[in-house]
């Protein structure tokens, strides 16, 4: 004969349990469909849109939003320092000597006549092809 003894369930087990207990309902077709679909398209569980019809997730889906948003802009505030580190041509000016930045079309001909008076090339230039 076999035995048929239940195991007993570890201690950490038990805890969860009674921390966290079963909740069990039973609703109509029409309402089982409307909460799986709710599952599908919003990508939450039943507990979810149990704690949102409580009215207990939507305070934190309000501080997740705004954790989102302050690490977003950290990040493009750091990814745009380190582009403007990079690309940003600056000089110095002749009569003060603070930083001047290069934004004027005036500024970029000349840049360019300079370049091309000066005969600047590529670090490494491809031959021109005929």
């Amino acid at each position: 004969m076999a035995k048929t003894s239940k195991r007993k369930a570890p201690p950490s087990r038990i805890k969860y349990e009674n921390s966290h207990p079963t909740v069990s309902c039973r609703v109509s077709k029409e309402i089982y469909d409307m909460l799986t679909d709710s599952k599908k398209v919003d990508g939450k569980s039943f507990a979810d849109i149990l704690k949102i019809g409580l009215g207990i997730v939507e305070k934190s889906d309000k501080k997740l939003a705004e954790q989102k948003k302050l690490r977003w802009n950290e990040g493009f505030k750091k990814g745009y320092a380190e582009a403007e580190f990079c690309y940003k041509v600056t000089y110095p000016c002749s009569k003060c000597g603070r930083t001047i930045e290069v934004t004027r079309k005036e500024e970029k001909l000349a840049i360019q006549k300079f370049i091309k008076e000066r005969r600047w090339s590529h670090y490494k230039c491809p031959e021109k092809q005929n």
